[in-house]
């Protein structure tokens, strides 16, 4: 049978889907791993507790899913083959052949998307961070519902973090109000997904996530993503700007140029070529991804800032004009 997702969720195999989102609440809330870190030991316990409890509310939560571990435990569901003709109509293909053996993709998913899709919304995220559901929801309330002020954040991201994207928890602390209409605090977890190419004043937006007002709506909370410098490049739109200093003697016979890009790897960039003052090295698609162009990235611009000597002896004039005089050297008496 392999793993119980029933015992998991502490609930009987003729749980009802009300009853098994109950449990689920109730277990996800406990085992958070943000709210157990008294201890390295502690976390790492709720980390795995709470994976196990959103992977049993994944399978059972779906009914396909359910009824292929309900006949072949999780061996079987996770395996991929089952006997198609024995699934009840409601949940199989829709087809009247039998198919003995048919393959299922099982694709496990990540526990912290299941938590935010369970308490924020079914419908996930958009671009900005917001979720559909709750957009749905603010759409439906009258334009007339005053709503309490919006409190904004910065959100400081290194360029390696805005490159690659990444992924934040914020703890955030708002005023909410009980019952009664008493103002008390509110700690929470938030989860921000940045991704790669977002610039500085990207906003994501968690409505009603702000305080609570008497005779209003919670207030929206808002990240505005904001850019640390970098020792390296700086950012010109989706373009990376790297400049490089080399000397008067590399720029009229060449110079090899080195550039570690901000996902770790090495760029070799030959310059054979005499390289003037303000010369610009351009390197396609080695820039920021663009958000909005999964896949595309701006280009790598190579400043060249070259440096000229502040003094040259006697001895050094006369071979700089044999060379670049091509032998003709006129001496002055």
């Amino acid at each position: 049978m392999g793993v119980d997702y029933y015992n998991i969720l502490k609930v009987n195999r003729t749980v009802t889907d009300e009853d098994l989102k109950k449990s689920y609440k109730k277990l996800a809330m406990k085992w958070h791993p943000d709210k157990n870190i008294a201890s390295s030991t502690d976390d790492k316990v709720a980390e795995s507790k709470f994976k196990q409890i959103s992977e049993a509310y994944y399978v059972l939560s779906d009914p396909k899913k359910r009824q292929i571990y309900d006949m072949y435990g999780e061996e079987g569901l996770k395996s991929g083959v089952y006997d198609e003709s024995m699934l009840s109509p409601t949940v199989s293909s829709g087809t009247n052949k039998s198919r003995s053996g048919a393959r299922f993709r099982f694709d496990p998913r990540d526990a912290d998307e299941i938590f935010a899709e369970f308490f924020y919304g079914s419908e996930g995220r958009v671009s900005d961070g917001v979720l559909k559901s709750e957009k749905k929801k603010m759409s439906e309330k009258t334009k007339s519902e005053r709503k309490a002020e919006t409190v904004e954040n910065k959100l400081s991201c290194s360029l390696e973090e805005l490159y690659r994207g990444s992924k934040r928890k914020m703890q955030i602390s708002r005023i909410v109000l009980d019952d009664n209409g008493k103002p008390g605090t509110l700690e929470e977890i938030l989860t921000i997904h940045i991704k790669p190419g977002w610039k500085k004043g990207t906003k994501i937006t968690f409505p009603e996530k702000g305080n609570q007002e008497p005779g209003a709506a919670a207030g929206d909370l808002i990240f505005v993503i904001d850019e640390k410098p970098h020792d390296t490049f700086k950012r010109d739109g989706n373009d990376l700007v790297f400049t490089k200093r080399i000397t008067l003697l590399e720029a009229l016979t060449g110079k090899t140029i080195k550039v570690t890009t901000l996902d770790g790897r090495n760029l070799v960039i030959p310059i054979t070529d005499i390289i003037k003052p303000g010369h610009e090295e351009v390197i396609q698609n080695e820039g920021m991804p663009i958000s909005k162009e999964p896949g595309k990235k701006g280009n790598l611009r190579i400043k060249i800032d070259i440096k000229f000597p502040s003094r040259l002896t006697g001895e050094q004039k006369l071979d700089l004009k044999r060379v670049l005089g091509a032998g003709r050297v006129v001496v002055e008496d």
